[in-house]
């Protein structure tokens, strides 16, 4: 993790599962200081764009020193609005894989060449901006670690889960059976496990259509093609 804020970390990552998982070594965390790297005496890591304008770039090599000094396998993940955004399918594929090394800019963002250096992934939490790029690391990281063998008691818990299966979660429901006039579904307390099954992907179904029309039409490709 290369960040001028390693104090933010493991923040929450160090609570609930991800917490205990990291307690029994499933997974680990080192926060790297990028103004260790700096050379000069106020540690300075970023500096005026070349051809104007508002806020400050960080230095690229200020930030090669930081990723070549640091040990690790995996790829450089750079998290930026304007990357490719984060799903499940990318989750699953970095879980997969030997670990990351996320570098978090600031300011205005980071040079360019050094993204290009080290061939970085750019990835994105979403169409919107943060002040840093911390806050979108957790998350990603959070949506990692939850697929390591492991870190989730349940198993089949993770295979019903939202994406998964390229549709959203179906509703959950518990104790008490009425609430303020408010029922539990019938079929849940059928006990008729074929039709709850049924009504749970009918329900995930609904849900994706009305409020995801993307994730709904790659839905329906995609059952054509294993149909066809």
């Amino acid at each position: 993790m290369l960040t001028i804020f390693p104090e933010m970390f493991p923040g929450p990552l160090g609570l609930s599962l991800a917490g205990r998982a990291l307690e029994d070594g499933i997974w680990s965390i080192a926060a790297v200081d990028i103004r260790g790297f700096a050379t000069d005496k106020h540690r300075n890591v970023d500096d005026s764009p070349f051809g104007g304008g508002a806020g400050m770039v960080m230095r690229p090599d200020v930030l090669d020193a930081a990723i070549r000094g640091t040990e690790g396998p995996g790829p450089l993940v750079y998290m930026t609005p304007r990357g490719r955004k984060l799903d499940q399918a990318l989750v699953r594929e970095l879980a997969a894989g030997p670990g990351v090394k996320v570098l978090c800019g600031r300011f205005e963002g980071v040079d360019q060449r050094v993204l290009e250096a080290h061939r970085a992934l750019e990835v994105s939490a979403g169409d919107f901006v943060l002040s840093g790029g911390e806050p979108a690391a957790l998350l990603m990281l959070d949506a990692i670690v939850r697929l390591l063998p492991g870190v989730v008691g349940k198993q089949e818990s993770l295979a019903e889960e939202s994406f998964e299966w390229g549709l959203l979660e179906y509703p959950h429901y518990t104790r008490p059976q009425v609430w303020e006039g408010r029922p539990v579904p019938e079929v849940l307390l059928s006990g008729h496990h074929e039709k709850i099954s049924t009504w749970r992907k009918r329900q995930a179904e609904d849900i994706t259509r009305l409020r995801r029309p993307d994730l709904w039409d790659r839905y329906v490709a995609a059952s054509k093609v294993s149909e066809g």
